[in-house]
């Protein structure tokens, strides 16, 4: 780089959907130095992708956006089935109530412009804006930085960074900039026309769905928060789609017979046709890719833009850590972790899908796991089977650390979540001698921090927690003294039953910066035996 070059920020992201939006918020809360920029003259307005499951809500609730999500959404409504005069209601979702693990176990409906406000009002409050009508034309690496060049109202610019992020949809300009494969299939004989649009003479407590014949349907989901409903309108293979509101209206009755229907306004519309991709990596050198620029989906299951976020969620603390000194080992466990999950959802299987040979997609689902609260990375890099010092009953390593609500020392309730809030680890003691342990445990000071807490031990300090009803020892199926450390992403990193210090020490190891200098071995002395229980 010749002595002129800009000085390099920490990380371009390009693309300002939920993926891109939920890394930037992460990676600002950790103090690193980024921009986000979007091709689109502003935020998108259509409604596109609107199911946000269980475990994204989690996601926002720690990134600090859930409270905006709430407001702009609602739980989804009765299906209603008009098959001839009479419509059927049935519930698509049945209504679940929250427990202590699982704080929202129902799937939030919220058009996909409204999750995007709510992030981009969360980034601005963290201090950042998403800098629209920017769009890359060029992208090129060495050893040390990205150079990317963006084409605005103001001319081009060349922005140097340490690492990108392409989250800039299924027709990624990084993925083509980086020439990485998108195999899959596009059913260009499947298309279904999707319209946003202000309604009236339809009741807003159902989900509408007209079946036809021969595949033939319409569907309209009340958005919340507004007059609008989202239409699904499945065309016929040689269909030219309706355009003008006149036309849409007509196709509208003639399948529904309801004369009663109006349409107002369109807000929004756009033919889907159904894909089935996976990029064939999830990045190259420096530049990585997240959400629909790494895995595309059909619209069932409101999968896509839940994997997306927590695609950003996986890699945001990998690329802080390593930007803090971490080895990059740490950044190729992004894609290890993160594509046999999409691929699952895809439902592709390791035998269809030769690129991944590391983990079988089907493997990583256990239960139900369209709510994406079972995902694990259980198996991989980072939480190898063969690797449990201990294992507590009901949870691996690698497998969503639950929600639990515990007792401070002030005699208040605090939910676990809360303690995990922020861009820290956390390690939990249950028991005295997992406590004893943890105080000696060994921590960079560089890096992502440790928040330590007790729980059930005699230790006096604001770090001391009890566990009264038991909610966390049964979401976590403690037995015994464990000392459990929880990734800033709410996964298990490890669980030890016994030798607390040395093999939590060696799992510490994978996931932060090292000092070279300092030996390790003042910190192995053996530790006291664990098979004490309270």
């Amino acid at each position: 780089m010749n002595s002129h070059s800009p000085q390099a920020i920490d990380v371009l992201i390009i693309g300002a959907g939920p993926s891109g939006s939920a890394l930037a918020i992460d990676l600002v809360r950790r103090g690193l130095d980024v921009r986000i920029v979007d091709r689109s003259p502003h935020a998108f307005d259509g409604s596109r992708a609107k199911g946000i499951q269980p475990r994204s809500l989690e996601v926002l609730e720690d990134l600090g956006a859930l409270d905006d999500v709430l407001v702009g959404g609602g739980i989804y409504p009765k299906l209603g089935i008009h098959a001839g005069p009479i419509g059927v209601p049935w519930k698509m979702f049945p209504h679940k109530e929250a427990t202590p693990d699982v704080p929202y176990p129902n799937t939030w409906l919220i058009p996909q412009f409204r999750t995007d406000r709510a992030l981009h009002a969360r980034l601005g409050e963290l201090g950042r804006e998403v800098e629209f009508g920017k769009e890359l034309t060029e992208l090129t690496q060495d050893e040390d930085t990205v150079v990317a060049k963006v084409v605005g109202a103001g001319g081009v610019e060349e922005i140097v960074a340490r690492y990108a992020v392409g989250a800039d949809g299924g027709s990624s300009a990084v993925r083509k900039q980086l020439d990485i494969g998108f195999a899959g299939t596009t059913d260009e004989s499947d298309r279904v026309l999707i319209v946003d649009a202000s309604v009236s003479g339809l009741a807003r407590n159902r989900w509408h769905m007209w079946p036809g014949l021969g595949g033939k349907f319409i569907g309209a989901c009340p958005l919340p928060d507004s007059d609008m409903f989202q239409w699904m309108i499945r065309l016929t293979p040689d269909e030219k789609p309706p355009q003008e509101i006149g036309a849409i209206i007509d196709r509208i009755h003639s399948h529904t017979r309801n004369r009663h229907i109006q349409l107002h306004e369109i807000h929004w519309k756009s033919v889907f046709r159904p894909n089935i991709r996976l990029a064939k990596h999830y990045g190259r050198g420096r530049v990585f890719l997240v959400g629909d620029a790494a895995h595309v989906h059909t619209p069932a299951g409101a999968q896509g833009l839940n994997t997306g976020m927590q695609d950003g969620y996986n890699l945001g603390w990998k690329l802080g850590q390593v930007l803090a000194g971490a080895g990059p080992a740490l950044l190729a466990t992004y894609e290890a972790e993160r594509q046999p999950i999409a691929a699952g959802v895809l439902g592709l299987s390791t035998e269809k899908w030769g690129g991944i040979a590391k983990l079988d997609p089907s493997s990583m689902k256990r239960g139900k796991d369209e709510q994406q609260l079972a995902l694990t990375y259980y198996g991989g890099p980072l939480a190898p089977a063969d690797g449990d010092s201990g294992d507590a009953g009901t949870l691996h390593v690698g497998d969503r650390a639950p929600d639990a609500r515990l007792l401070g020392a002030d005699g208040a309730e605090t939910r676990l979540f809360h303690l995990f809030q922020g861009p820290h680890f956390t390690a939990i003691a249950y028991g005295t001698g997992a406590a004893r342990d943890l105080e000696l445990l060994d921590w960079p000071t560089t890096g992502a921090q440790l928040k330590r807490i007790t729980v059930g031990s005699a230790a006096g300090d604001g770090r001391a927690f009890s566990d009264p009803k038991n909610t966390l020892r049964s979401a976590y199926g403690l037995t015994g003294d464990t000392l459990l450390l929880i990734r800033p992403d709410g996964y298990i990193g490890h669980i030890a039953t016994r030798d607390f210090l040395t093999t939590t020490q060696a799992a510490v190891r994978a996931m932060t910066p090292q000092a070279r200098s300092r030996t390790m071995s003042q910190q192995s002395h053996a530790s006291p035996g664990s098979g004490a229980t309270e």
